[in-house]
């Protein structure tokens, strides 16, 4: 029997050298024939040898590419579905079905094992050796850990009261989070047998570093042992942030690397000014540092007040311009010559720059309270959390961009891609119907009063005057195209964000941004590009208005690049085009990212 469990490849070799041995010594050891058979018979069975390939393939998981977790509280997540879908089960047979299945032990017990697995929870620990000592001696426990290539997960600091070595935090995921044997506010006596008292953090590392195999340390305890858990918050960062370059991180080698943009699961805030994070479906389950957002908008004041301080309190006249407030054009018609009117509770614009030029821009008449307009946020991070595509109920597609762009051609071609699908809002004006002009078709005609009232009262999410008539796009045509269930297609001015961006229109943002100037001009000749800062669209764009489309574009972003969903750059107009449908169908089709108060 031993030679042929042997010839078979596919046994465990240790399986089989400790069949061997167990034949070998029954000679030997004083025990009956009937308990020799019964650990020979286990030891051939299939299903410990099973349960030994298993027990293999998760010891080599890291060694092996093929296989990793997705995530590491899938048991968390099935609660969650559960709540989701208790409310259902009356009136869906398959919620009924999801809520029976996921109750069941097996799918439990299954769920729970892979999670163990994927937090690594399966390791053996090493028991505390309790140390025989006085009542009023210290308490001290020894812990061992298996140093390898992954960091030990801790971080190290001088207690400023005591003076001693104390672990500081405990990085979630980690060797040092997976043992369960360290905890916040351990002081760390000896490492490897050598005393730490009097070193420094520095010293205690190069111990570390300098050591092999197995480490040992010696600690007593902390008074109050809580364990970690991990909070379920997903942020979207605002910033780049580099861990290398962070002379104030207290550990570069804990700290975590992203990238303006990057998704980041927040595992801990306990420290006001470090937490732990991950990048969302990062295949490592070992938190980073970053810094907090209350660091990091410190940071942000700072540096803006090094570059005020430096710059002086001089400001041009065309910092003078961007100080207007806001001046919102109409959607559908192009950039011309512009009276400038002002409503009642409205102060009036005060630049000497566009009364003074005999070529105007589209100068609107701007709200008393709107200086908070034009106050650029510190963004930091954001709470997300996935959106999923609502059936009959889709979100409306934002276009945002400097004058000139090219949004308006842009929306023009989606929306001839399927009128019945894509629809933009019928705006409304305070001037007189024109001959072959419907009501409800080419606009809603109303009277000036009225649509002051309805202004006044925050009805519009953007509005202004053009020759002598107002103009606007109501909140309410964008809710009705939206519940009716079309696409709604806006592109209006950027500073109308702050009116879109809410959680009940849930608007997806695209920024279509100029290329660099040399391309813009480039291109834009080549097309034979009308400019839209001539009323009759009636010659090509200045390099004047080039420029301006480009500061226009480096204010836009700085005010509200953090409000972006996605960003197209029209260089060539075929290829945005081609980008812009690729936008619009993964928001009809992918469950995305959004403001975590838009899902509840």
């Amino acid at each position: 029997m031993t030679a042929a469990v042997m010839a078979n490849g596919n046994w465990d070799p240790a399986l089989s050298r400790l069949l061997v041995s167990l034949e070998e010594a029954r000679q030997v050891l004083p025990s009956s024939e009937e308990e020799f058979g019964f650990l020979s018979d286990l030891l051939q069975s299939k299903e410990l040898h099973a349960l030994v390939k298993v027990h293999n393939k998760i010891i080599n998981n890291g060694k092996d590419e093929k296989f990793h977790p997705t995530l590491s509280n899938s048991m968390q997540i099935a609660l969650e579905v559960l709540e989701v879908v208790a409310p259902r089960t009356c009136i869906s047979e398959d919620c009924k079905e999801v809520f029976m299945l996921l109750q069941k032990p097996h799918i439990q017990g299954l769920l729970c094992a892979h999670d163990a697995v994927a937090q690594k929870d399966y390791f053996p620990r090493l028991p505390e050796i309790p140390l025989e000592v006085d009542e009023d001696e210290e308490t001290i426990k020894i812990v061992q850990l298996v140093k390898s290539n992954e960091p030990l997960g801790a971080t190290i600091k001088t207690d400023e009261e005591t003076g001693k070595i104390v672990i500081a935090r405990i990085m979630h995921g980690g060797a040092a989070d997976r043992s369960g044997l360290i905890h916040v506010g351990d002081e760390v006596c000896e490492v490897n047998g050598i005393s730490v008292e009097g070193k420094t953090p520095n010293d205690v590392l190069k111990i570390l570093q300098s050591s092999e195999g197995t480490i040992t340390f010696k600690l007593v305890p902390a008074d109050g042992k809580s364990g970690l858990r991990e909070s379920k918050v997903r942020v979207r960062a605002h910033f780049d942030y580099a861990s290398a370059t962070d002379p104030y991180i207290p550990c570069k080698e804990a700290g975590l690397d992203f990238v303006k943009g990057d998704i980041l699961h927040i595992v801990s805030q306990d420290d006001a000014y470090w937490w732990q994070a991950r990048r969302e479906g990062d295949r490592n389950m070992r938190a980073g540092l970053i810094p907090s957002r209350a660091l990091q908008e410190r940071r942000i004041i700072h540096e803006r007040a090094q570059i005020d301080k430096a710059a002086g309190e001089e400001k041009t006249s065309e910092d003078e311009t961007w100080n207007l407030g806001l001046h919102l054009l109409p959607t559908n018609f192009p950039v011309g010559l512009c009276s400038v009117s002002v409503l009642p509770g409205c102060q009036s614009p005060k630049s000497p720059r566009c009364a003074s030029k005999p070529k105007t821009k589209k100068i609107m008449y701007e709200l008393a309270e709107n200086d908070d307009f034009d106050r650029e946020e510190i963004a930091t991070y954001e709470e997300v959390a996935k959106l999923y595509p609502r059936p009959g109920l889709h979100r409306p597609v934002v276009l945002i961009g400097p004058p000139g762009v090219g949004r308006n051609e842009l929306k023009r071609r989606l929306i001839a891609t399927d009128p019945e699908k894509y629809k933009t809002p019928i705006p409304y004006t305070s001037r007189s119907v024109r001959h072959g002009e419907v009501h409800g078709k080419e606009y809603f005609f109303v009277t000036r009063e009225k649509m002051e009232e309805e202004i006044e009262s925050g009805k519009f999410i953007e509005f202004g005057e053009y020759k002598g008539n107002l103009y606007g796009t109501s909140a309410e045509s964008v809710k009705s195209l939206v519940n009716a269930g079309y696409v709604c297609i806006l592109n209006p001015h950027y500073q109308a964000l702050k009116m879109l961006r809410t959680p009940q229109l849930k608007p997806y943002v695209i920024y279509i941004k100029p290329p660099p100037f040399d391309v813009l001009k480039e291109t834009r000749n080549a097309a034979y590009a009308r400019s839209t800062f001539d009323e009759n669209n009636s010659r090509g764009f200045t390099d004047e208005e080039f420029r301006d489309m480009l500061h226009s574009a480096e204010r836009i972003e700085f005010l509200y690049s953090h409000l972006f969903d996605c960003t197209i750059v029209n260089a060539d107009l075929s290829a945005a085009f081609e980008h812009l449908v690729q936008a619009v169908t993964r928001v009809e089709t992918e469950p995305l990212w959004v403001p975590a108060s838009w899902v509840q």
